[in-house]
């Protein structure tokens, strides 16, 4: 079995670095743009079948690069983005209020950010999405199958931390945030996932790195 993993395309809150979560926030058009460009890319690729988020930045994205193919397409909350809870709306890079503060720990303090009441905890984020790849890893008929996979930044990070054998909260952002539409590439071999290639991209521009420590 081979993943081929993908973060969304851009939305305008990605422009504006809010806090986006669970928040349903749709593709802008440069974020169409890129997962158009990526779908060029991956033609290389056989993909047999596609699980999504159901958040629509995320099931968007996997439309555009499966268009065509007649591939199924599966929704899966497990590999939808971690709850921010009620930080959602708020900037990511603003210093200037308190709250702003506590919720820029997740990325640069990961192991002292405290979600609030109403959000997701990161244990709970690799809880998750390791359900999600054992779900895979167990299903006899996907063996020989090549899976899309088109989820969000932390969902992500934490499914290419459990393959990389970590599952630190501490250490979650060791690195970058994954670029929109960026692709890992994950084969399974014995008990569970090894990456074999990461960080592929396939259009032209600038890619927008964003480097959480």
């Amino acid at each position: 079995m081979r993943l081929y993993i993908v973060r969304h395309g851009e939305t305008d809150w990605n422009k504006k670095k809010l806090v986006q979560g669970r928040k349903d926030i749709p593709l802008n058009e440069y974020g169409r743009h890129l997962a158009r460009e990526t779908s060029y890319g991956m033609r290389q690729y056989q993909i047999d079948l596609a699980y999504t988020s159901p958040l629509q930045r995320a099931k968007e994205t996997a439309e555009i690069l499966l268009e065509g193919g007649n591939i199924p397409l599966y929704e899966d909350q497990r590999i939808q983005e971690i709850s921010f809870g009620s930080y959602e709306g708020m900037s990511c890079v603003d210093k200037t209020k308190e709250e702003n503060l506590a919720f820029q720990k997740f990325f640069q303090d990961t192991g002292n950010y405290i979600p609030p009441e109403d959000a997701e905890s990161v244990e709970q984020l690799y809880e998750r999405t390791g359900e999600f790849l054992k779900s895979l890893e167990e299903n006899k008929k996907l063996k020989d199958k090549n899976l899309l996979i088109s989820t969000h930044g932390a969902a992500m990070t934490a499914m290419l931390n459990r393959m990389r054998g970590s599952l630190s909260v501490e250490h979650f952002w060791k690195n970058e945030v994954p670029p929109n539409c960026s692709v890992t590439i994950a084969e399974l071999e014995g008990s569970g996932f090894k990456i074999i290639q990461e960080g592929i991209i396939f259009y032209k521009e600038e890619v927008k790195h964003w480097k959480a420590v």
